[in-house]
Order: C-alpha cells, then sequence, then structure tokens
C-alpha cells in the first residue's frame, strides 16, 4: 500500500496520525464531561472529531490507504497514551478508516469535492456505529434511541470530519505548507483551468 508513497508522504500521515492520536484522547474526556451533562447522546453528536484525520490526509495525499493508515495510528497512539478501551480501540480506528476509505474506492480516488468527504466522514460514522451495534449491546435500547444515535453520529461525520477536514486542510494548504502534495497539485490545475 505504501509502496508508491513518497517519503515525505509517509512523515506527513505519521505526524497527522500522533497529533490526533493526542486530540482523540484529550477529546474522550471532553466526552466524559458532556455526557455527564446531557446523556449518552453526548458522544454521537462529537463523534466525527474521531473520523477527522482520515479525511484531511485522503484530502492532502489522494493515494489509498492514506485514509486508512492515519486513522489506524491515532487510534494505537491514543491506546498507547493510556484510553481505557485498550487495545479494541485499534480495532475501532481500523473500522473508522476502512469506511472513510470506502467513500474514496467507490471514485476510484478521482474526486476530492466536499461532497466526497462529507461522504467519507458519514461512511466512518456508518462502519464505527455498525462495529459498536454489536459490541456495545445498541440492541437492548429503544429502536427510536438507537436510530436518533445513528443520524447523530452520522451527520457528525459528514459536518466535523467532512467539512471540518476540508476547512483544516485548506487552512494548510492556504500557509504554503502543502506544497508538493498532491492537494496544491490539483489546486493549481484547477486554478489555471
Amino acid at each position: 500500500m505504501l509502496k508508491s508513497w513518497k517519503l515525505k508522504e509517509i512523515v506527513l500521515m505519521s505526524l497527522f496520525g500522533v497529533v490526533f492520536g493526542i486530540i482523540y484522547l484529550v477529546f474522550l474526556h471532553i466526552g466524559n464531561i458532556w455526557a455527564g451533562v446531557i446523556g449518552p447522546l453526548a458522544y454521537e453528536w462529537m463523534f466525527g472529531i474521531w473520523f477527522i484525520v482520515s479525511i484531511i490526509c485522503m484530502y492532502i495525499i489522494r493515494k489509498p490507504g492514506a485514509a486508512l493508515l492515519p486513522e489506524t495510528l491515532a487510534a494505537t497512539i491514543e491506546v498507547m497514551l493510556g484510553n481505557a478501551v485498550g487495545p479494541r480501540l485499534i480495532l475501532s480506528g481500523i473500522i473508522q478508516g476502512l469506511g472513510a476509505e470506502a467513500a474514496f474506492a467507490l471514485t476510484r480516488y478521482r474526486h476530492f469535492h466536499i461532497g466526497v468527504l462529507m461522504l467519507a466522514g458519514a461512511l466512518a460514522g456508518v462502519f464505527s456505529f455498525v462495529y459498536g451495534y454489536f459490541l456495545s449491546g445498541y440492541a437492548a435500547l429503544d429502536p427510536s434511541f438507537v436510530a436518533l444515535m445513528f443520524t447523530l453520529r452520522v451527520m457528525s461525520g459528514a459536518i466535523i470530519a467532512g467539512i471540518g477536514g476540508k476547512y483544516i486542510a485548506d487552512g494548510l494548504l492556504a500557509t504554503g505548507s502543502l506544497r508538493g502534495y498532491a492537494i496544491a497539485r490539483t489546486e493549481k490545475s484547477d486554478a489555471g483551468a
């Protein structure tokens, strides 16, 4: 998978994976506080935070694996830093990354507009919800509550990860720090068209 990647792409993906592993752990604590205030739906509103690195990296690098690998790395870093869920969280990261990766695979890694980015965030939400449904016993909950959980998670993925990921990557692009990456080459060709 990494065979066609340049070293700078691997380094950037790794850097994002580490940074977002830390951010993910911080947001776990924020989620715990928020859940104490509004209850179990608190996490569903903010789940997109835990999908965002896959969108950012794919939008910048634009190669197969650029959604799956940083999401998996971020989950691994989060476990290493002490997330109480432990190694099972790595599987969760893989599943979330596969969900985001699926949206880009559907376009054969050719389209990176806002609609595809939002779809990637939404699919990360769908994949993670299905995994959580079986692992966390959602079947015991009222079906209307489960439907609300699902809707909020998918919307959070589309908005926070999809739109937020584009916003962050576009901000980095504007600084000039992403020259030489696929996002910058595409921006130049779009500007010249």
